[in-house]
């Protein structure tokens, strides 16, 4: 499923196997066991967490075939992915998605909720599949979306003609901040950006705060959910 571990001041959260990493309610309870195991560690020292993928797909998004037509397994997915993306927001620490396959869906806005997003440049692309599979999108991933991508003209390209972007595409529209080439390679930037936000000692309540500022609209679409509109 994952696994956490800890190089230095560096946490790195993996999603771990060959396959598509689809987001069913174990994965996304794996996932935020980790991160409670960050933010533990983060009250006494300066870290900095990178969340990356083995194999070809970063995640490509719900796991839709466990869920089936079963609207009550649907909403289970949705309803543990909303607390994990809240938690991302709310860690006292920098976050950094190091992308190195493809980003779909819901894969995407688990990417897109960090701080950071450096994305493989050689294989893989984000790709916001909602129009193509008929699945309405909600307030609070909009508010995510607007949040984190400033250009109209790149939401409506992701959102709206749902085009599958490369690396080098995403980062020259705004929507992911860096393209590298290779896996390791992706990785390794990550390592490096987090060891530089780690030199600043920034006081990680402080980080927290300012973050929860600047998302206050995500947070508050959270609350405000309809889970009877969308399955996210």
């Amino acid at each position: 499923m994952c696994t956490l571990e800890k190089k230095g001041d560096i946490f790195i959260l993996t999603l771990t196997g060959p396959r598509e990493h689809r987001l069913n309610p174990t994965l996304l309870d794996a996932i935020q066991s980790a991160l409670n195991t960050v933010r533990a560690a983060a009250t006494s020292s300066s870290v900095a967490l990178i969340t990356t993928a083995h194999g070809k797909f970063f995640s490509n998004g719900f796991d839709l075939d466990w869920a089936g037509s079963d609207k009550a397994r649907r909403k289970l997915m949705a309803s543990k992915l909303r607390p994990v993306v809240a938690d991302f927001i709310s860690l006292p620490l920098p976050t950094i998605a190091a992308v190195t396959g493809h980003a779909s869906a819901a894969g995407f806005i688990l990417a897109r909720c960090h701080d950071y997003v450096l994305m493989r440049k050689d294989r893989g692309f984000v790709y916001m599949s909602e129009m193509d599979i008929a699945l309405v999108i909600p307030a609070w991933v909009h508010a995510l979306i607007k949040n984190k991508v400033g250009s109209a003209a790149a939401r409506r390209d992701l959102m709206l003609r749902a085009d599958k972007m490369t690396a080098a595409v995403a980062v020259e529209k705004g929507i992911v901040d860096s393209a590298v080439n290779g896996a390791e390679e992706t990785v390794e930037a990550a390592v490096r950006l987090g060891e530089e936000l780690v030199r600043r000692k920034w006081k990680g309540h402080v980080y927290a705060q300012i973050r929860l500022g600047l998302m206050s609209e995500v947070l508050e679409a959270m609350r405000n959910h309809d889970s009877t509109r969308s399955l996210l």
